[in-house]
């Protein structure tokens, strides 16, 4: 758990940078009472507290107190080696200059993900970070299942660039790696928008509706070839369609029925529905399985293709025009401005090559399981099978995940660690 408490600057200095400063750090055993037994014992001494960040890692706590140290630096020395031994811990004091309070440049995130995650591959990804003259501030762990995440809060990186760098480690390390800016970038509202037919939900809902006329093999093929870019979107999608004419429309209640959200689909939803965030649904499927599937999960936005069905069967066309990949950048945006929300404050989720211009017009675009051509070109990839992995890219852990779900009542669970690979 890393604890970052707020810095204060001196008051009596106009940028901090000409103050005489003293270090006290503490590293051993972590306790309750700590903080407080160390600054009680400095509190009789005139000092001016400049900075103080603490970490405690597995019970291994390491607090640091930066301190403008008055004209009795030998009484504050004395006082916090008394404090120290009293704790069983080890003291280490430096004298310096200056507060380093100049504002980072360049702030980003590095996420990473592996289930493994090994240890060469968290090492190729400092090395990476370092080469390319970026500064590692802090590190927290977001989660320990279903996958291991650890994320890097940087300075000094330029995003695109270092993404670029990082995808070769991924790549080579079978790990999933994602970079974002920092700062501000990662706080306050956004809009999710996911697709839904191998993303939000783990089939294809086309091929569960040819299956009612035995032709779900033909247009399972269909699907592989448009989801991997190889045919035009919208001349597939009719065409399949059209093997649906004369099936009765009380089969999309049987498929309604046959749908399986993908696991952490749900807790995905509730945990950004929770953190105040919007939630959309676009998908080159049918909004009379798509719409249901939002009201069910209260999801705010929902846009997909119609159905055309008269007397009560299904004619084999769509009504109105073909949501196709243009079409679900088109709506991303629209959400967005429906939101007030600037694209860079905007999250998609996809899985086919229909998605790749709403993966790109958002902030942060999201291969989750993808076609090859899609996670080549995606900003970064999940490649393990649970949805609700994304929340960690957004900086939010398996702690507060789980600190929502009990406060709600929800119960959580631990499931089984796969092994991850691209």
């Amino acid at each position: 758990m890393l604890t970052t408490l707020t810095r204060v600057t001196a008051a009596s200095s106009t940028d901090g940078t000409d103050i005489q400063t003293l270090s006290v750090t503490v590293t051993g055993r972590d306790r309750p009472g700590v903080t407080g037994t160390l600054l009680g014992a400095l509190s009789g001494v005139d000092a001016e507290v400049l900075d103080i960040q603490q970490v405690a890692v597995h019970g291994h706590l390491t607090l640091t107190i930066l301190l403008r140290p008055g004209p009795h630096v030998d009484q504050l020395r004395d006082a916090a080696a008394v404090a120290a031994h009293r704790l069983g811990l080890t003291l280490t004091v430096v004298e310096g200059t200056g507060v380093n309070a100049r504002p980072r440049q360049g702030r980003a995130a590095v996420v990473v993900l592996g289930a493994p995650l090994s240890a060469d591959a968290v090492s190729l990804v400092t090395t990476r970070i370092a080469d390319h003259g970026a500064n590692i501030d802090r590190i927290r762990r977001l989660s320990h299942y279903p996958v291991t995440t650890v994320e890097f809060d940087i300075s000094g990186a330029d995003v695109p660039s270092l993404r670029t760098e990082l995808a070769l480690v991924a790549t080579s390390e079978g790990i999933d790696i994602a970079v974002a800016p920092g700062g501000l970038a990662r706080r306050g509202r956004r809009l999710v928008v996911l697709d839904v037919d191998s993303t939000l939900i783990q089939q294809e809902v086309i091929e569960l509706l040819a299956g009612h006329c035995g032709r779900e093999a033909e247009v399972a093929e269909v699907t592989a070839r448009a989801m991997a870019g190889e045919l035009d979107f919208e001349e597939s999608l009719r065409a399949r369609v059209t093997t649906l004419a004369g099936l009765p429309a009380s089969v999309l209640d049987e498929v309604r029925e046959a749908v399986q959200l993908t696991p952490g689909a749900r807790t995905l939803v509730r945990t950004l529905k929770r953190l105040g965030f919007t939630v959309g649904l676009v998908s080159g499927g049918f909004i009379e399985i798509v719409g249901e599937l939002a009201e069910e999960l209260g999801i705010d936005h929902a846009r997909a293709n119609r159905l055309e069905i008269v007397d009560g069967v299904l004619t084999g066309r769509v009504v109105g025009e073909v949501v196709d990949r243009a079409g679900k950048a088109r709506a991303l945006r629209e959400f967005a401005e429906q939101e007030g929300l600037p694209l860079s404050r905007t999250v998609a989720i996809g899985d086919g090559a229909n998605d790749l211009d709403m993966l790109d017009a958002a902030g942060l675009g999201v291969a989750f399981n993808a076609k090859p051509l899609v996670q080549e070109k995606a900003q970064t990839s999940v490649n393990v099978p649970y949805l609700d992995a994304v929340l960690y890219l957004l900086g939010i852990s398996r702690e507060e995940i789980e600190e929502a779900d009990l406060g709600d009542g929800t119960p959580t669970h631990a499931p089984p660690v796969p092994h991850a690979g691209h």
